[in-house]
């Protein structure tokens, strides 16, 4: 435990012995066994004490539910979550889908077809756009001077230079 060897304990023996003296040694000895024996018996009630809260602590609960889950415990608790009334489960067996699909595929209306209700989804028409009014839509007139030069190429770049 220590790993102590043979010489040191021969080393810690003549140290005890020159300290103590070869009278009072046994003495040494047998005090030192009682506070071990003390320390042992402190140390016993520390761990069923440790133990005893361990078990007040519920976790006899814990391990009960850990085992519940290895044991498939906790589908039965989603299931029982997830559809308590047992509907889904059975609208979804296989064996009463077969059978069903056997009595509607003997009925000699149904011959070869078997009818699934799918869902429809129903989405809005979008709106047709339409082209905006000319009286919410600004347009641009044509400036007073503009219209006063006639349009050449030559006099739109002479009136350009005069801006300028």
């Amino acid at each position: 435990m220590f790993d102590i060897g043979w010489s040191e304990m021969a080393i810690i023996a003549l140290v005890a012995l020159l300290v103590f003296g070869p009278k009072e040694l046994p003495n040494a000895l047998r005090t030192g066994a009682k506070w071990m024996k003390t320390a042992r018996k402190l140390a016993r009630e520390f761990q069923s004490s440790v133990d005893q809260l361990v078990k007040e602590a519920e976790l006899e609960e814990a391990k009960k539910l850990v085992t519940d889950v290895q044991t498939g415990g906790i589908g039965r608790a989603i299931e029982k979550t997830v559809d308590p009334t047992g509907e889904v489960k059975e609208a979804l067996d296989p064996k009463k889908i077969e059978r069903e699909a056997d009595s509607d595929s003997k009925s000699p209306a149904m011959i070869g077809t078997v009818s699934i209700p799918v869902p429809t989804e129903t989405k809005p028409e979008p709106q047709a756009l339409s082209a905006p009014d000319a009286a919410t839509v600004p347009m641009p007139q044509p400036q007073a001077a503009d219209a006063a030069e006639p349009a050449t190429p030559a006099a739109s770049s002479d009136s350009l230079q005069k801006t300028a």
